[in-house]
Formats: structure tokens, C-alpha cells, sequence
């Protein structure tokens, strides 16, 4: 980490957000996180050959207690403040954004788990607290109500770190007799290993590492405890007995988890940045003394900051309102998820500017700068991160009109 990083950091830690992220627990997951920084690294050739991130990673995130950041004390997890969780994500990402992105997918799940009735949580992990669950949100199911339950099929794409999983999530709408299909029927099924198969299609450009495969389900039962339906507690009001962490709204808090890996991985372009430019003849100069070069650095940087203020001060909001039993409103929740879903748009360009910057010793396919930023550019294809829509609705809602978003 270079001194810029690493000053930041310590500021972060020491003058924001004490509540959560001062704990002596914090601080050891903080730690856990910066020390895997040089294992992840000699790992990202064989996490990206591989197209998953090795079991030795998923051990060491275990070993860690990442896992356990959001899961209920019940199951034996932390139940802590997701400002935490967050910052892991952070740390994780600078040195392997796909390693990042597993953690955060996955590890949101296990906040997920205690929106569902309490027999799906006894399923999961009644005898095996350690068990993970992959997810696939995409509305593309065929749902069949019948007596208990529901009949699920369809073809699932991008259920990310799902060989590494035992259970998944899978998103589908509920046919009524009066309306086929509305996303206000919108519900999450999860089902257990053996009642799905994984195909192995994954083949991108970025996040090589995180094994997004296909998930394919084939007319399999799903009892009624086993579905989350959103709309019916995204105030949080339905989980007013059960610790705060567990009432904020359920798009706030999976969105952050997959946007905030791009931010991480920014910070990590920058120290790379930062490096090459210690070497680097601009021209006639060394590019540390080329004041485009230390521009471009600072504005990276001062827009790292920015972001990340915006990250911990939102949750700082949402949590304060979830230990008081009040309901965010819906403007403060359209603000978040539109200053969630842009981070990945400013991290690509700021990365884009560096790697231009950083010339010929940017584009060769062991430059971490490269690397990089093909993983950031792949996470603007998640829908939580595409930007357009989320901008309208919160600028509608300034006009006056009502939000179109039904997640929000």
C-alpha cells in the first residue's frame, strides 16, 4: 500500500465512523483483510486461469471471519454494522477485485438469510454454520404455485462463486390470477444443491476469477419458508425484533455489495498508477515530475475520497434510522442507490485516464493497472450498477414525481 493509501486509511479509521469501524473486532478483520493482500496477489494468475477463486482463498476468508461479518449471532456470526463488511471489500479489492466481488456477493447472503422465515435458516446451517450461498436475482424463472409451495424451472446466468456454494438464491415472479407478471410478486427462491446444476460458461473479459456460471432448475419444489418476498418488508417494519442490521432495505445494502469492489479496486489502480510512475520516463521527464501526471493522481485520489465518504455516511444514515425504528425515505434511498450504482461509471473512467497515462507499460497482460480495470469494466454490467436508470428516477423524484424503482 503506498503512503497515500495508507494515510488515508488511518484517517478513515480514526476520525469516521468509530461506531463500527473503531471495535477491537473491526479493526482485526481490517488487518486480516490488508495481511491476504500479498497471498491474494501470488494467486491472481491461478484465480484467473481457473475462472474461480481458489479454495484456499475461501478457506482464508473463513479463517477470517468474513463471512460472519453480516451473519446472526444465532448462527454464530457477528451481526455487525455493514460499514464493516464494506471496508473488508475494500481492502480485498485492491489486490484481487474477483476475490473481492465472491466475498461480497456471497457474504451479503448471509445478511439475506434472516429476511427469510426462520425453518430456511435452520436448513441452511442448523448443522453446518460455515455453509455458503450463491445467487442468481434475474426474474427469468417459471414459477407453478402449488399446495405448500411453489414448482420452480428456468436457466439462471451469473450466480457468482456457485461452485464454492451448497444453497442458492434464484429470482422469480409469482403468477396471480390478475396480473401474470408484476415485479411487485417479485420473490427470491432458495434451493438447495442437489435440486439445481451448474453449467460452466464462464468466459469474460473481467472478473475472470469470480466463476459466474449458469444455474438450471427443473421443476423443483420450493416450500413457501424457503422464498423471500421483497415488497412486503423493505421497510423493515416486519423484522422490528430482530437487531437493526436486519432492517434496512434490501436493495440498499446488496447494491453496496456490488459496487464497492470497483471503488476498492480503484484505490488499488492507484497505487499501481502511483508505481509505474516511479520509473516512467514522460517525454523528456520522469512522469513523477509530469504535472499532468500528479494532476491526474490527485484528482483520482481526492475522487476515492469522495466516494468512499459517500459509502460510509449513506450507511451511517441508513443504520441511524434502523436502530431508531424509523423508515428511510424514499428520495434518501433513490440518493443511494443512484450514488451506488455510479460508482462503477467513475471508477472506469478514472481508470482509463491512468492506464492512457501510464502509456506503453499499461497495456501488456501482466500490468496490474490493466488488469484492473478489465475487472471494474466488467462490473458496470451488473444491473445494480447501471447507472441510467437509477439517475432518472432520482431526478424525476427531485421534479416531484413519484419513484418508478420498484427495488427501492
Amino acid at each position: 500500500m503506498t503512503a497515500i493509501a495508507n494515510d488515508f486509511q488511518q484517517t478513515q479509521v480514526a476520525t469516521q465512523h468509530s461506531n463500527s469501524l473503531g471495535s477491537p473486532r473491526a479493526q482485526a478483520l481490517l488487518d486480516a483483510a490488508r495481511s491476504l493482500g500479498p497471498v491474494l496477489e501470488s494467486r491472481l494468475h491461478l484465480c484467473s486461469n481457473n475462472r474461480q477463486i481458489p479454495e484456499a482463498t475461501i478457506a482464508d476468508f473463513h479463517n477470517a471471519g468474513f463471512f460472519k461479518i453480516l451473519q446472526s449471532n444465532e448462527y454464530g456470526g457477528y451481526e455487525m454494522d455493514p460499514q464493516v463488511f464494506y471496508a473488508v471489500l475494500l481492502e480485498i479489492a485492491k489486490t484481487c477485485m474477483s476475490s473481492a466481488w465472491v466475498l461480497a456477493v456471497i457474504g451479503v447472503h448471509n445478511w439475506q438469510m434472516n429476511l427469510f422465515d426462520e425453518p430456511a435458516s435452520a436448513e441452511v446451517w442448523g448443522e453446518d454454520s460455515s455453509v455458503l450461498i450463491s445467487s442468481s436475482y434475474a426474474p427469468v424463472g417459471k414459477v407453478t404455485p402449488t399446495e405448500g409451495g411453489f414448482k420452480l424451472s428456468g436457466r439462471w446466468s451469473f450466480s457468482s462463486g456457485c461452485e464454492h456454494c451448497d444453497w442458492v438464491f434464484l429470482g422469480a415472479v409469482v403468477p396471480t390470477e390478475d396480473a401474470p407478471w408484476d415485479m411487485l410478486n417479485y420473490r427470491t427462491f432458495l434451493l438447495p444443491q442437489e435440486d439445481y446444476k451448474i453449467v460452466d460458461n464462464w468466459d469474460v473479459v473481467g472478473l475472470k476469477g469470480t466463476g459466474s456460471h449458469d444455474i438450471v432448475v427443473n421443476d423443483a419444489f420450493v416450500p413457501e419458508h424457503r422464498t423471500h418476498h421483497m415488497v412486503e418488508d423493505d421497510s423493515g417494519r416486519k423484522f422490528m425484533h430482530k437487531a437493526p442490521l436486519y432492517r434496512l432495505p434490501f436493495m440498499q445494502v446488496f447494491a453496496r455489495a456490488v459496487s464497492t469492489p470497483a471503488l476498492g479496486a480503484i484505490e488499488g489502480a492507484l497505487d499501481a498508477y502511483i508505481d509505474v510512475a516511479q520509473s516512467r520516463l514522460a517525454g523528456p521527464i520522469a512522469m513523477k515530475d509530469d504535472p499532468n501526471a500528479k494532476r491526474l493522481a490527485a484528482e483520482v485520489d481526492d475522487a476515492i475520497a469522495s466516494m468512499k465518504n459517500r459509502l460510509f455516511s449513506s450507511f451511517d444514515h441508513l443504520m441511524d434510522c434502523a436502530r431508531q425504528g424509523q423508515v428511510v425515505g424514499q428520495k434518501d434511498r433513490a440518493r443511494y442507490r443512484y450514488s451506488t450504482s455510479v460508482v462503477a461509471d467513475r471508477c472506469v473512467a478514472l481508470s482509463s485516464r491512468m492506464l492512457k497515462s501510464a502509456g506503453s507499460s499499461g497495456i501488456r497482460n501482466d500490468s496490474h493497472l490493466l488488469k484492473l480495470h478489465l475487472d471494474i469494466l466488467a462490473s458496470q454490467a451488473h444491473i445494480a450498477n447501471v447507472s441510467d436508470p437509477f439517475s432518472v428516477n432520482l431526478g424525476g423524484m427531485l421534479f416531484g414525481l413519484d419513484s418508478t424503482d420498484p427495488g427501492l
